[in-house]
């Protein structure tokens, strides 16, 4: 799969691009799930790239796993893998390291994870982070749980084996209810398919009909490729258990409270082809892109998107301004795992390695460059001076999201505050550190208005969880508050 945000594995963008850390996917009621699987995990690749597991059940063979480094594609399409996966149910994750280790990824962090308990065996695979992690983790080894990994998830399988409820399901609603952060989570038994959404819905996960079974992802795109029916997303806190015996059963085990979902999906995270609360990722990107042409105009003769995030954005730009739309900046599409150990030389040709500019196309022109965000703006910086030594005249960066200035502590893969530039520096400040000709971002109420809300964001009840721009957490992240993190003071 072709990916259009750049690689774990990459060196260009290592660290410049706020990262989802995880896709989930599981199936019931098919002939082989492990199929399935692998299929809707390759197309939820863009959600994790390091590594991705895959558990199954057969009645006559128990229980089954596969996990494995690297991509989808490289593990999960060779027939002695899948002669291992058999049976009609099973779940599946592809992961960043967020949470756990980071770096040289342990094969024990990759989900998803197992546990044997009395009534019998589950397995769970979770996107999102848990703000309250390690002093579970404390309390669950000072009584006695030995973790087998150093990711959060884990927990979850500690605090169900604790529980005293008589099923899994039971289970898994008690050891959630102490949970606190972000977690969509795909479980199985040897029956039973399990979803659960935290009360906010901060992370996606929806629901789908595949012939007579049924299906789990974290992304619409998923059930795309396996030529399934989208009925629902799974709501905000709401666990569906699916069997062939029973069909959904919805339970709804957490007090209610006002849904506050991820606005980064929209804006880079998810597919564009996938569809998020009823809409269109692509449309909503190229209304972002139209707000932003509202908000920060500027006379020039090309809108360039940075490929390929930029891309929706920048044709929304070039639709309202009126300013024609061109491919100034080609990305090599098969810049993947080829340079992970080259020589100095070959890793200091930096962002060279992925975009080419189209020098007869930028020549003496003033460029309106449109990309998604600036983390660190190393890449930002690199494409200004690719831009300029290709003979533009004039360069000026519009950027489809807020000043990203606060770390995601709900399962986003950012750096430390004092290493985002925004959180440093004022707009004007990053123009002159960048060396670009204007610099723009479009505003949280700019941003509210392209998904849909056309008011604006509501400062006193937000609609959506946007702390990487408000540093308004709608769930305290506790244990970085232990560690030092400082909150954004009151207004």
């Amino acid at each position: 799969m072709t990916d259009w945000r750049s690689s774990p594995f990459d060196p260009v963008e290592d660290d410049d691009k706020l990262k989802e850390e995880c896709g989930v996917f599981g199936v019931v009621g098919v002939s082989s799930a492990a199929n399935f699987t692998a299929l809707g995990l390759h197309a939820l690749q863009h959600r994790g790239q390091e590594a991705g597991g895959i558990v199954v059940h057969d009645p006559e063979q128990g229980f089954n796993t596969v996990r494995r480094f690297g991509y989808v594609r490289d593990n999960f399409t060779q027939q002695d893998v899948m002669d291992m996966l058999p049976g009609p149910i099973g779940i599946g994750h592809v992961r960043y390291s967020t949470s756990g280790s980071k770096g040289a990824t342990a094969i024990r962090d990759v989900q998803p994870f197992f546990g044997e308990f009395a009534m019998g065996g589950a397995a769970i695979a979770h996107n999102g982070n848990i703000t309250n992690a390690d002093s579970l983790r404390r309390e669950l080894i000072e009584r006695g749980s030995i973790f087998q990994s150093s990711s959060d998830s884990e927990c979850i399988i500690h605090l169900m084996a604790r529980s005293l409820q008589r099923n899994i399901p039971e289970r898994m609603k008690d050891a959630l209810r102490r949970v606190e952060g972000a977690f969509s989570v795909v479980a199985m038994t040897r029956t039973k398919l399990i979803g659960v959404r935290d009360p906010l819905g901060v992370r996606p996960l929806v629901l789908g009909k595949v012939g007579d079974g049924w299906v789990l992802s974290s992304e619409t795109c998923a059930l795309d490729i396996i030529g399934a029916e989208f009925i629902r997303e799974v709501e905000p806190g709401e666990m569906v258990v699916i069997s062939e015996k029973d069909g959904i059963v919805s339970h709804r085990p957490f007090e209610a409270k006002k849904p506050r979902f991820c606005i980064f999906e929209h804006v880079y995270f998810s597919r564009p082809d996938s569809i998020l609360g009823g809409q269109s990722v692509y449309s909503t990107r190229e209304n972002i892109g139209r707000e932003l042409a509202k908000e920060a105009p500027v006379d020039a003769d090309l809108v360039c998107p940075v490929p390929d995030s930029g891309t929706p954005a920048a044709i929304g730009y070039s639709l309202e301004s009126g300013i024609p739309y061109a491919m100034g900046i080609i990305r090599n599409q098969y810049m993947g795992r080829t340079f992970i150990e080259p020589s100095e030389s070959i890793r200091n040709m930096g962002v060279r390695l992925k975009l080419n500019v189209n020098r007869a196309l930028v020549r003496g022109k003033r460029i309106i460059l449109v990309d998604d965000s600036v983390v660190r703006g190393t890449t930002s910086h690199k494409i200004k001076e690719m831009i300029l030594e290709a003979g533009a005249a004039e360069v000026h960066f519009r950027i489809a999201s807020p000043p990203t200035a606060w770390p995601c502590f709900y399962g986003v893969d950012t750096p430390q505050r004092e290493k985002l530039l925004a959180a440093t520096m004022s707009t004007e400040e990053m123009r002159e550190h960048l060396g670009v000709d204007s610099l723009k971002f479009i505003s949280l109420d700019g941003l509210y208005r392209a998904v849909g809300e056309a008011k604006g964001r509501d400062p006193a009840s937000p609609q959506y969880c946007d702390a990487c721009f408000s540093g308004d957490y709608p769930v305290e992240p506790s244990d970085q508050i232990h560690k030092g993190f400082q909150l954004k003071a009151a207004e």
